[in-house]
């Protein structure tokens, strides 16, 4: 399967299970994630991050992301499961 079977090139979003699932919710939450992970982030930043990734979760779990993949950063993936 490709990416325009999911969500042709002429849609920016999809609904699922009443979740709507925009492009790039997954690159968003990868970018947030990488730089949430990082030591070297501002702490405002930071809370502005965890926000963020929070609020990707359900559209990721409408995916079935963390079916297939694993989060490797304990923390991330405390705030994760938290969540």
């Amino acid at each position: 399967m490709r990416a325009e079977d999911i969500l042709p090139d002429h849609m920016n979003q999809i609904e699922r299970d009443g979740i709507v699932i925009r492009k790039g919710n997954v690159g968003a939450f990868l970018i947030n994630a990488k730089r949430w992970c990082d030591p070297t982030t501002p702490p405002d930043e930071r809370t502005t991050l965890e926000r963020d990734i929070l609020e990707a979760l359900p559209v990721l779990r409408a995916l079935g992301l963390f079916e297939v993949l694993t989060v490797r950063d304990p923390a991330l993936q405390q705030l994760i499961e938290s969540y």
